[in-house]
Protein backbone atom coordinates (compact mmCIF):
# COMPACT_ATOMS: atom_id res chain seq x y z
CA UNK A 1 0.00 0.00 0.00
CA UNK A 2 2.71 2.41 0.70
CA UNK A 3 4.25 2.16 -2.96
CA UNK A 4 0.63 4.33 -3.56
CA UNK A 5 1.15 6.77 -1.86
CA UNK A 6 5.50 6.70 -2.36
CA UNK A 7 7.74 8.15 -4.67
CA UNK A 8 7.05 5.31 -7.47
CA UNK A 9 3.25 6.09 -8.06
CA UNK A 10 3.41 10.01 -6.88
CA UNK A 11 6.43 11.36 -7.83
CA UNK A 12 4.77 15.07 -7.75
CA UNK A 13 3.28 14.58 -4.12
CA UNK A 14 5.43 16.32 -0.93
CA UNK A 15 5.10 13.32 0.98
CA UNK A 16 2.93 9.57 0.99
CA UNK A 17 0.77 8.70 3.60
CA UNK A 18 3.29 5.84 5.10
CA UNK A 19 5.68 8.64 6.24
CA UNK A 20 2.47 10.55 7.38
CA UNK A 21 1.50 7.93 9.24
CA UNK A 22 5.16 6.85 11.22
CA UNK A 23 5.59 10.99 11.80
CA UNK A 24 1.87 11.68 13.03
CA UNK A 25 2.59 8.58 14.99
CA UNK A 26 5.81 9.54 16.36
CA UNK A 27 4.35 12.63 17.79
CA UNK A 28 1.88 10.63 19.37
CA UNK A 29 4.39 8.63 20.64
CA UNK A 30 5.87 11.27 22.68
CA UNK A 31 2.57 12.81 24.06
CA UNK A 32 0.91 9.73 24.60
CA UNK A 33 0.74 9.78 28.16
CA UNK A 34 -1.28 13.32 27.90
CA UNK A 35 -2.87 13.39 25.15
CA UNK A 36 -4.63 9.71 25.77
CA UNK A 37 -5.33 9.78 29.58
CA UNK A 38 -8.45 9.31 30.83
CA UNK A 39 -10.68 6.85 29.14
CA UNK A 40 -9.20 6.71 26.32
CA UNK A 41 -7.28 2.79 26.50
CA UNK A 42 -6.35 3.48 23.25
CA UNK A 43 -2.39 2.63 22.66
CA UNK A 44 -1.43 5.42 20.51
CA UNK A 45 2.35 3.92 19.35
CA UNK A 46 -0.06 1.40 16.98
CA UNK A 47 -0.20 4.23 14.99
CA UNK A 48 3.37 4.25 14.02
CA UNK A 49 3.97 0.53 13.05
CA UNK A 50 0.51 0.62 10.57
CA UNK A 51 2.42 2.49 7.78
CA UNK A 52 5.16 -0.08 8.30
CA UNK A 53 2.89 -3.11 8.55
CA UNK A 54 0.51 -1.49 5.21
CA UNK A 55 4.81 -1.21 3.19
CA UNK A 56 5.42 -4.69 4.18
CA UNK A 57 1.87 -5.93 2.86
CA UNK A 58 1.59 -3.83 -0.28
CA UNK A 59 5.69 -4.78 -1.14
CA UNK A 60 5.62 -9.02 -0.34
CA UNK A 61 9.11 -8.50 1.84
CA UNK A 62 10.82 -6.58 4.31
CA UNK A 63 13.42 -5.52 2.17
CA UNK A 64 11.12 -3.90 -0.45
CA UNK A 65 9.19 -2.22 2.17
CA UNK A 66 12.29 -1.09 3.67
CA UNK A 67 13.48 0.77 0.27
CA UNK A 68 10.02 2.25 -0.11
CA UNK A 69 9.93 3.87 3.25
CA UNK A 70 13.57 4.27 3.34
CA UNK A 71 14.45 1.99 6.10
CA UNK A 72 16.40 -0.50 6.60
CA UNK A 73 15.37 -4.27 6.50
CA UNK A 74 16.00 -4.81 10.50
CA UNK A 75 14.85 -1.65 10.84
CA UNK A 76 11.37 -2.82 9.13
CA UNK A 77 11.82 -5.99 11.16
CA UNK A 78 12.01 -4.26 13.94
CA UNK A 79 9.28 -1.93 13.49
CA UNK A 80 6.58 -4.97 12.93
CA UNK A 81 7.46 -7.12 15.91
CA UNK A 82 7.04 -4.09 18.40
CA UNK A 83 3.47 -3.90 16.09
CA UNK A 84 2.91 -7.49 17.14
CA UNK A 85 4.03 -7.07 20.74
CA UNK A 86 1.60 -4.02 20.96
CA UNK A 87 -1.50 -5.61 18.97
CA UNK A 88 -0.87 -8.88 20.80
CA UNK A 89 -0.88 -11.53 18.14
CA UNK A 90 1.34 -12.28 15.33
CA UNK A 91 0.84 -10.36 11.97
CA UNK A 92 3.26 -12.47 9.10
CA UNK A 93 4.24 -15.80 8.48
CA UNK A 94 8.07 -15.14 7.69
CA UNK A 95 9.31 -17.66 5.27
CA UNK A 96 12.07 -17.77 3.34
CA UNK A 97 10.79 -17.15 -0.05
CA UNK A 98 7.50 -15.43 1.07
CA UNK A 99 6.13 -13.10 3.52
CA UNK A 100 2.16 -13.38 4.24
CA UNK A 101 0.05 -12.86 6.66
CA UNK A 102 -1.28 -14.47 9.27
CA UNK A 103 -5.09 -14.87 9.76
CA UNK A 104 -5.08 -12.42 12.65
CA UNK A 105 -2.83 -9.69 10.91
CA UNK A 106 -5.22 -10.57 7.56
CA UNK A 107 -8.11 -9.11 9.43
CA UNK A 108 -5.88 -6.24 11.43
CA UNK A 109 -4.93 -4.91 8.08
CA UNK A 110 -7.78 -5.33 6.29
CA UNK A 111 -9.58 -2.94 9.55
CA UNK A 112 -6.61 -0.83 9.70
CA UNK A 113 -6.64 0.28 6.00
CA UNK A 114 -9.37 2.12 5.90
CA UNK A 115 -7.65 4.31 8.61
CA UNK A 116 -4.81 4.71 6.88
CA UNK A 117 -6.82 5.83 3.51
CA UNK A 118 -8.98 8.31 5.80
CA UNK A 119 -5.80 10.04 7.23
CA UNK A 120 -4.01 10.45 3.44
CA UNK A 121 -7.66 12.04 2.63
CA UNK A 122 -7.33 14.30 6.05
CA UNK A 123 -3.63 15.13 5.78
CA UNK A 124 -4.48 16.03 2.12
CA UNK A 125 -7.54 17.96 2.70
CA UNK A 126 -5.61 20.28 5.38
CA UNK A 127 -2.96 20.77 3.38
CA UNK A 128 -4.56 21.57 0.13
CA UNK A 129 -7.70 22.93 1.19
CA UNK A 130 -9.48 20.66 -0.78
CA UNK A 131 -9.38 17.18 -1.03
CA UNK A 132 -7.97 16.12 -4.35
CA UNK A 133 -8.20 12.45 -5.42
CA UNK A 134 -4.60 10.87 -5.50
CA UNK A 135 -2.98 7.59 -4.77
CA UNK A 136 -3.80 4.25 -5.74
CA UNK A 137 -7.92 2.71 -5.92
CA UNK A 138 -8.07 -0.51 -5.93
CA UNK A 139 -11.19 -2.07 -7.08
CA UNK A 140 -13.34 -5.26 -8.05
CA UNK A 141 -15.67 -5.74 -11.05
CA UNK A 142 -17.37 -7.48 -12.86
CA UNK A 143 -15.29 -8.54 -16.70
CA UNK A 144 -19.04 -7.24 -18.21
CA UNK A 145 -18.86 -3.84 -16.57
CA UNK A 146 -15.14 -3.32 -16.72
CA UNK A 147 -15.28 -4.17 -20.07
CA UNK A 148 -18.52 -2.30 -21.54
CA UNK A 149 -18.13 0.65 -18.80
CA UNK A 150 -15.07 1.50 -17.80
CA UNK A 151 -12.73 0.59 -20.26
CA UNK A 152 -13.95 2.94 -23.02
CA UNK A 153 -14.17 5.77 -20.70
CA UNK A 154 -10.73 4.92 -18.70
CA UNK A 155 -8.53 7.69 -20.54
CA UNK A 156 -10.36 10.71 -20.13
CA UNK A 157 -11.06 9.68 -16.65
CA UNK A 158 -7.16 9.26 -15.25
CA UNK A 159 -6.37 12.24 -17.46
CA UNK A 160 -8.94 14.24 -15.36
CA UNK A 161 -7.38 13.11 -12.39
CA UNK A 162 -3.35 13.01 -12.62
CA UNK A 163 -2.69 12.11 -9.31
CA UNK A 164 -4.47 8.89 -9.21
CA UNK A 165 -3.38 5.37 -10.15
CA UNK A 166 -6.46 2.91 -10.79
CA UNK A 167 -5.85 -0.98 -10.00
CA UNK A 168 -8.81 -2.71 -11.84
CA UNK A 169 -9.30 -6.61 -9.87
CA UNK A 170 -11.41 -8.54 -12.54
CA UNK A 171 -13.77 -11.15 -10.73
CA UNK A 172 -17.52 -11.59 -9.98
CA UNK A 173 -17.53 -11.93 -6.91
CA UNK A 174 -17.47 -8.37 -4.44
CA UNK A 175 -17.53 -10.08 -0.98
CA UNK A 176 -16.63 -8.02 1.43
CA UNK A 177 -14.43 -5.41 -0.37
CA UNK A 178 -11.51 -7.53 1.87
CA UNK A 179 -7.72 -7.57 0.29
CA UNK A 180 -7.47 -3.71 0.06
CA UNK A 181 -10.21 -3.32 -2.40
CA UNK A 182 -12.44 0.12 -1.71
CA UNK A 183 -14.60 -0.06 -4.48
CA UNK A 184 -16.68 -2.81 -6.03
CA UNK A 185 -18.85 -2.96 -9.23
CA UNK A 186 -20.85 -5.96 -9.81
CA UNK A 187 -24.14 -7.13 -11.86
CA UNK A 188 -27.24 -8.55 -9.62
CA UNK A 189 -28.60 -8.14 -6.38
CA UNK A 190 -26.70 -7.32 -3.79
CA UNK A 191 -25.60 -9.96 -0.94
CA UNK A 192 -26.27 -9.29 2.56
CA UNK A 193 -23.03 -7.46 4.17
CA UNK A 194 -22.23 -4.26 5.82
CA UNK A 195 -21.32 -3.06 2.31
CA UNK A 196 -23.05 -0.04 1.24
CA UNK A 197 -24.76 -0.10 -2.16
CA UNK A 198 -26.01 2.18 -5.10
CA UNK A 199 -27.50 1.08 -8.27
CA UNK A 200 -26.53 2.54 -11.40
CA UNK A 201 -28.43 1.32 -13.98
CA UNK A 202 -31.11 -1.51 -15.43
CA UNK A 203 -30.83 -3.35 -18.31
CA UNK A 204 -33.07 -5.57 -19.87
CA UNK A 205 -33.04 -9.15 -20.23
CA UNK A 206 -33.52 -10.04 -24.04
CA UNK A 207 -33.98 -13.74 -25.42
CA UNK A 208 -32.96 -14.00 -28.57
CA UNK A 209 -31.64 -16.43 -31.86
CA UNK A 210 -29.89 -16.46 -34.79
CA UNK A 211 -31.62 -16.88 -37.90
CA UNK A 212 -29.60 -19.63 -38.87
CA UNK A 213 -30.89 -21.40 -36.12
CA UNK A 214 -34.91 -20.35 -36.46
CA UNK A 215 -34.31 -21.07 -39.98
CA UNK A 216 -33.57 -24.70 -38.71
CA UNK A 217 -35.92 -25.37 -35.64
CA UNK A 218 -39.05 -22.69 -36.28
CA UNK A 219 -39.41 -19.67 -34.46
CA UNK A 220 -40.89 -20.03 -30.05
CA UNK A 221 -44.22 -18.22 -30.33
CA UNK A 222 -44.36 -18.19 -26.40
CA UNK A 223 -41.80 -18.52 -23.80
CA UNK A 224 -43.40 -22.63 -23.26
CA UNK A 225 -41.91 -23.20 -26.29
CA UNK A 226 -38.60 -23.33 -25.34
CA UNK A 227 -38.25 -26.35 -23.83
CA UNK A 228 -38.24 -27.84 -27.04
CA UNK A 229 -35.17 -25.97 -28.15
CA UNK A 230 -31.88 -25.76 -27.62
CA UNK A 231 -30.47 -23.04 -25.25
CA UNK A 232 -27.00 -21.78 -24.29
CA UNK A 233 -27.73 -20.97 -20.38
CA UNK A 234 -25.23 -18.86 -18.31
CA UNK A 235 -24.35 -19.90 -15.00
CA UNK A 236 -24.84 -17.68 -11.57
CA UNK A 237 -21.29 -16.83 -10.18
CA UNK A 238 -23.30 -16.59 -6.38
CA UNK A 239 -24.72 -20.36 -6.84
CA UNK A 240 -22.75 -22.31 -9.56
CA UNK A 241 -26.02 -23.13 -10.87
CA UNK A 242 -27.30 -22.14 -14.70
CA UNK A 243 -29.60 -18.84 -13.73
CA UNK A 244 -33.41 -19.99 -14.50
CA UNK A 245 -35.09 -17.90 -17.46
CA UNK A 246 -37.94 -15.65 -16.40
CA UNK A 247 -39.74 -13.96 -18.55
CA UNK A 248 -41.90 -11.02 -17.38
CA UNK A 249 -45.07 -8.91 -19.09
CA UNK A 250 -46.45 -6.21 -17.54
CA UNK A 251 -47.73 -7.86 -13.89
CA UNK A 252 -47.08 -11.28 -15.00
CA UNK A 253 -43.94 -13.16 -14.98
CA UNK A 254 -43.43 -16.81 -15.70
CA UNK A 255 -40.42 -19.32 -15.57
CA UNK A 256 -39.44 -21.76 -17.97
CA UNK A 257 -37.59 -24.83 -16.94
CA UNK A 258 -35.42 -24.59 -19.91
CA UNK A 259 -32.67 -27.23 -21.48
CA UNK A 260 -28.87 -26.63 -23.32
CA UNK A 261 -25.82 -28.77 -23.66
CA UNK A 262 -23.59 -25.40 -23.46
CA UNK A 263 -23.86 -23.31 -20.14
CA UNK A 264 -21.10 -19.98 -20.05
CA UNK A 265 -20.17 -17.57 -17.45
CA UNK A 266 -18.50 -14.80 -20.05
CA UNK A 267 -21.52 -12.34 -22.05
CA UNK A 268 -19.04 -12.68 -25.09
CA UNK A 269 -19.34 -16.22 -25.31
CA UNK A 270 -22.47 -16.31 -25.13
CA UNK A 271 -23.39 -13.82 -27.69
CA UNK A 272 -20.92 -15.04 -29.78
CA UNK A 273 -22.16 -18.85 -29.71
CA UNK A 274 -26.11 -17.74 -30.21
CA UNK A 275 -24.90 -15.85 -33.24
CA UNK A 276 -23.20 -19.18 -34.77
CA UNK A 277 -26.64 -20.72 -34.69
CA UNK A 278 -25.87 -23.01 -31.56
CA UNK A 279 -29.14 -22.03 -29.49
CA UNK A 280 -31.26 -19.51 -27.72
CA UNK A 281 -29.60 -17.12 -25.14
CA UNK A 282 -30.70 -14.47 -22.94
CA UNK A 283 -28.03 -11.71 -23.38
CA UNK A 284 -28.32 -8.50 -21.45
CA UNK A 285 -29.71 -5.81 -23.46
CA UNK A 286 -26.46 -3.50 -22.95
CA UNK A 287 -24.57 -6.18 -24.02
CA UNK A 288 -26.21 -6.06 -27.79
CA UNK A 289 -26.25 -2.42 -27.90
CA UNK A 290 -22.24 -3.18 -27.70
CA UNK A 291 -21.47 -4.90 -30.55
CA UNK A 292 -23.60 -5.33 -34.09
CA UNK A 293 -25.33 -8.87 -34.77
CA UNK A 294 -27.04 -7.99 -37.55
CA UNK A 295 -28.50 -11.69 -37.93
CA UNK A 296 -29.79 -12.38 -34.40
CA UNK A 297 -34.04 -12.08 -33.90
CA UNK A 298 -35.39 -10.66 -30.76
CA UNK A 299 -38.21 -12.87 -29.04
CA UNK A 300 -40.98 -12.23 -27.36
CA UNK A 301 -41.27 -8.45 -27.33
CA UNK A 302 -43.87 -8.85 -25.08
CA UNK A 303 -42.06 -10.66 -22.11
CA UNK A 304 -38.77 -8.82 -22.34
CA UNK A 305 -39.38 -6.53 -19.16
CA UNK A 306 -37.21 -8.55 -16.64
CA UNK A 307 -34.53 -6.08 -15.55
CA UNK A 308 -30.83 -6.71 -14.19
CA UNK A 309 -29.49 -4.27 -11.98
CA UNK A 310 -25.52 -3.17 -11.64
CA UNK A 311 -24.74 -1.78 -8.08
CA UNK A 312 -21.44 -0.21 -6.87
CA UNK A 313 -20.02 -0.99 -3.41
CA UNK A 314 -18.24 0.98 -1.15
CA UNK A 315 -17.35 0.37 2.84
CA UNK A 316 -19.91 2.31 5.22
CA UNK A 317 -17.29 2.48 8.33
CA UNK A 318 -15.65 5.81 6.61
CA UNK A 319 -17.01 8.48 4.72
CA UNK A 320 -15.66 7.88 1.11
CA UNK A 321 -12.59 9.17 0.11
CA UNK A 322 -12.15 11.42 -2.20
CA UNK A 323 -10.56 8.85 -4.79
CA UNK A 324 -13.61 6.76 -3.66
CA UNK A 325 -16.47 9.61 -4.88
CA UNK A 326 -14.65 9.87 -7.92
CA UNK A 327 -14.67 6.93 -9.47
CA UNK A 328 -18.52 6.52 -7.96
CA UNK A 329 -19.05 9.65 -9.95
CA UNK A 330 -17.45 8.05 -13.10
CA UNK A 331 -19.16 5.17 -13.00
CA UNK A 332 -22.74 6.43 -12.38
CA UNK A 333 -21.92 8.91 -15.06
CA UNK A 334 -20.62 5.40 -17.19
CA UNK A 335 -24.05 4.02 -16.13
CA UNK A 336 -26.04 6.94 -17.44
CA UNK A 337 -24.29 7.06 -20.91
CA UNK A 338 -24.74 3.39 -21.43
CA UNK A 339 -28.54 3.24 -21.32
Amino acid sequence: MCARFGRETNAKGASHVCSKVMDHGAALEENAGSWFSGAMSFDARILSGMGVLAAAVEAGSFVRAGVALGLTQSGVSRAIARLEERVGARLFHRGARALTLTEEGKRFYDQALPLLLALEDAANEAGSGKSVPRGKLRVVIDALSARMLVAPRLAQFLAKYPELALDLVIQDSVSDLADGFEVGVRFGQPEPSSLITRKLLETRVVTCASRAYLARHGRPQTPKDLTKHECILFRDPRTGRPFEWLFQGGDEAITVPVSGRLCVNDSATQLAACAAGHGIAQPLELVLRGRQHPNLVRLFPKWSDERYPLYVYYPSRNLPSARVRAFIDFIVAAGSAAI
